[in-house]
């Protein structure tokens, strides 16, 4: 069955479009079929594969609202094994449409029952709690928390933690926390080590071993619509990327790390 992982932070800016496109990349290259669905009104993730022309597109706020089904809403991409679910600016009006539907916290967990073909499907939230974040939580298995190594976002943190405790409480009772990401990691910086070190005391175990560093090839990868993994493999970012997928597969029992 499909492992299904949102990545989640309520704070923008924070590496989760960058670490979506490249672990998503890097579980595809090793023979893993993999789904990036971007629920996202801003796209990046879609403008991160290449896909800059968005007018007319179809993906997920048409499956969302039942416009299409699900199965007609995603694409392949350039890179082999990996498949787009992309998203337009009509997903910035979902939460408004949605809210007097019943049963709105679970129309994605609806439609990813109704395929079974992959292995991964990556949920690529907004930088929000709401209504479309939310649908994500409840369709997923794992969260994916990608946390900037800066003083405030261990506050960010908290409330997110929290957030999944209600989720997990009142809607989706099998949700697990596959772990907190470190990104934008700076080796020379005090802070950065501080901010590391505070985290992995308090959830131990819950942060992965891999760190992202704070990488310029990383940064200027979007703007080509590429991975920063196709764009450049050999730099610190992509290595990192590529180490975080080992981290994750060995977590699973598939390769060891």
């Amino acid at each position: 069955m499909s492992k299904t992982i949102a990545v989640v932070n309520q704070k923008g800016g924070v590496g989760k479009t960058t670490t979506t496109i490249n672990l998503a990349t890097a579980l595809s290259a090793v023979g893993k079929k993999v789904l990036i669905i971007d629920l996202d009104p801003q796209g990046n993730a879609t403008t991160g594969l290449g896909k800059t022309d968005k007018k007319g597109i179809i993906g997920s706020y048409e499956s969302l609202i039942g416009r299409v089904e699900f199965h007609k809403a995603y694409q392949e991409t350039s890179i082999p094994n990996l498949y787009l679910m992309p998203a337009s600016v009509n997903l910035s009006g979902a939460e408004i449409e949605l809210i007097n539907i019943k049963g709105r916290e679970t129309l994605l967990s609806h439609l990813l029952a109704t395929i079974k073909t992959f292995d991964y499907i990556f949920i690529d939230c907004p930088p929000s709690l709401g209504l479309l974040t939310l649908n994500a939580l409840v369709a997923a298995d794992r969260v994916l928390i990608p946390l900037q190594c800066e003083f405030y976002a261990l506050e960010g943190l908290s409330q997110m933690l929290y957030t999944l405790s209600q989720v997990r409480k009142n809607l989706n009772p099998g949700l697990e926390l596959q772990g907190v990401l470190l990104t934008m990691f700076d080796s020379r910086s005090n802070l950065s080590t501080q901010v590391a070190n505070d985290v992995r005391y308090h959830l131990q175990d819950k942060v992965f071993k891999t760190q992202i560093p704070r990488n310029i090839r990383v940064a200027e990868a979007p703007s080509f619509g590429k991975p920063a993994i196709v764009y450049d493999l050999q730099c610190q970012g992509s290595q990192a990327y590529i180490q975080l997928a080992k981290e994750i597969l060995s977590q699973e029992g598939g390769l060891a790390a």
